[in-house]
Order: C-alpha cells, then sequence, then structure tokens
C-alpha cells in the first residue's frame, strides 16, 4: 500500500477572487438598473396623468347633455380647448332618464341637463350622491299653444300635455295652477302629481317630456309643458308661450340647472373649471342666441347648490318619494 505521501495532489485552489467579485458585482448592479427603468416605465402611463397633461398630451372630459346640437356647446368646446386644453366630449341623451345613471356608472364625468330637484329626486330614488358643482341657468317652464295666444283664450276642456316625469310634472302643474287652469290639494307642491288635482278647466295628459312638443306640432293637445331644450330643438317660437313661471320666485332655487359630478369628483380642480367656464361671455351669449333670451344666468356656487340638493332630498323623502 502506498504511502499517504505518494497520493495525488489536486492543484491548488488560486486565492485571487478579487476581479470575479468586482465583475459580479457589475452585472447585478447593471440588472437591477435595467429592472428599476423598465418598472419606472411602465408605472408612467399609470400614474402620471396630471404629469402627462403638463406635457401636452390630450385631455378628454365627456359631458352628458340633452342638446348636443345646440351651437352654444361649439362655442363651449372650442374655449374649452383654447384654454383648459380640454377636449369636449359631448354625449347625447334623448331623454331625462339616462344621463344621470350613465355619469353614476362612469360612462361619462359630468353631465349638464338638470336642476336640482331634479337630482334630489334621482338620488333619494337610486340610493346616489351625485353632486352639483357649478350652476348655469335658471330657465322658466312654459306653457305653448299654436292655436291660442293666451291662457283666457284656450276653451274648456282644452287638452294640454305635461311632462310624465315626477319632477316636470309637479312643476308643469305648478304653472297650469299660476295660469288659473287648475287647482291642487293645499296650494300645491314640488312633489305633486295628476292625482293632486282636486279641480280643472282643461283635460290634461302626461306624455313623455321629450315628446310634449310633437304633441303640440302634431295638433294632438291645444297646448303643452314644454322643456326649453326640446322646445328650442322643435324650434318653437318664444311668442307662443302663454304661460310661464317665475325664476326669480324663492321655489325657482330648485329649479337652476347646474353641471354635475360623482361625489368624488366635487372637488375636481379640472372639473370646476369646466363648469365655470359656461359664464364665459362668449359662451353666455351663444346660449341667449339659442333660446331666445329666456334664460337667467345663475351665480350660485357649489356650496350652495349642494345645500339646496340636500334640502330638497329631504323634502323628497318627506313626500314619499323613492317608496
Amino acid at each position: 500500500m502506498s504511502s499517504t505521501s505518494d497520493a495525488p495532489h489536486l492543484p491548488q485552489r488560486s486565492t485571487r477572487r478579487g476581479p470575479l467579485i468586482a465583475i459580479v458585482a457589475v452585472a447585478i448592479v447593471v440588472v437591477i438598473a435595467v429592472v428599476v427603468a423598465i418598472i419606472v416605465n411602465i408605472a408612467k402611463p399609470a400614474d402620471a396623468a396630471g404629469a402627462s397633461r403638463s406635457a401636452g398630451t390630450p385631455t378628454t372630459v365627456s359631458i352628458g347633455v340633452s342638446d348636443a346640437s345646440q351651437p352654444y356647446w361649439q362655442v363651449y368646446s372650442a374655449l374649452a380647448k383654447k384654454k383648459l386644453g380640454v377636449t369636449v366630449k359631448l354625449v347625447n341623451f334623448s331623454d331625462y332618464s339616462q344621463p344621470n345613471p350613465a355619469l353614476a356608472q362612469k360612462q361619462t364625468d359630468l353631465n349638464s341637463f338638470q336642476h336640482v330637484e331634479f337630482l334630489a329626486v334621482y338620488n333619494v330614488t337610486n340610493h346616489q350622491d351625485l353632486q352639483p358643482i357649478g350652476a348655469t341657468v335658471t330657465v322658466p317652464l312654459p306653457l305653448y299653444s299654436l292655436r291660442y295666444s293666451s291662457v283666457s283664450a284656450l276653451p274648456a276642456n282644452a287638452k294640454i300635455a305635461i311632462p310624465n316625469d315626477q319632477v316636470n310634472q309637479a312643476r308643469g302643474l305648478l304653472v297650469l295652477q299660476s295660469a288659473g287652469l287648475v287647482t291642487l290639494r293645499d296650494g300645491g307642491t314640488a312633489f305633486s302629481t295628476i292625482n293632486d288635482v282636486v279641480s280643472k278647466k282643461v283635460e290634461i295628459s302626461t306624455v313623455d317630456a321629450a315628446q310634449t312638443a310633437g304633441a303640440l306640432q302634431s295638433g294632438s293637445v291645444d297646448a303643452a309643458i314644454i322643456n326649453n331644450n326640446f322646445a328650442t330643438a322643435a324650434k318653437l317660437p318664444t311668442g307662443d308661450r302663454i304661460a310661464k313661471d317665475d325664476p326669480s320666485s324663492s321655489a325657482a332655487r330648485n329649479y337652476v340647472n347646474f353641471f354635475a359630478a360623482r361625489k368624488a369628483d366635487a372637488k375636481n380642480p379640472l372639473y370646476l373649471k369646466l363648469a365655470a367656464l359656461y359664464h364665459d361671455p362668449s359662451v353666455e351669449k351663444a346660449v341667449q342666441e339659442a333660446d331666445g333670451g329666456v334664460a337667467v344666468f345663475s351665480d350660485a356656487t357649489a356650496a350652495q347648490l349642494q345645500a339646496q340638493l340636500k334640502k330638497t332630498e329631504a323634502d323628497a323623502r318627506a313626500a314619499g318619494v323613492g317608496k
């Protein structure tokens, strides 16, 4: 047997590991830098919307309306592009039941078509919390007739169409009462219905608000309560109005129109600027030209509108709305 001194020897390991360690360290640093760069680049589109806007990336804000064809929206949209760098996407809805659900479901960013009472009823009925963020106008609700030039000229049992939605129906009935055509139980309220009519000189039918102008123009009724945007779209002359409510009365606080947003966006700086833009002189002029000068521009603040909304929601619940 050989002695241990005769056993083969393994090559002696080198103790010079410095260069290898340095190379590995550099490689690790490079890999980490690449990974960090990738993560940052991926994150940018998701969390740098503000930076993208400031860098010139177009910003689009969708606004639900019921009168997108009106020229003043083109004036407004051009101004939003020029002053705020915002592309306004107008989303038109054919009837009043559509814009609020679309806003609540994030199909639009804002809407502008309604007044305080309408939103109060929607919020209470649907357990929502949409909020007004900027006033636009108060528009009188008129009674139109193509056959008769005054309320006194209407024959007994004249046929009159009014909107069938809860809010505009109540307001329309109050217009008819102020004109002496009906009497409402207990003097009527902002939540009166056709069932609250205790006496009348005319026959009343309820139809979709979007159909009131058509009913009048077809001759199927002698007169009709018609919301301003539908009257404008139907090109009804203001001279055909034979009665209306008073936009300067205390009751008119419920009928101030505005831009609405989801509650989480009620203080969004860009949305507030877009709401304020409606009162640029060029937009107000275009609005007045479109509606024949009947609109009364409102300077109610967002806080005032929200306080009125809260009160009206309480009144709606007391009236049994949503039950």
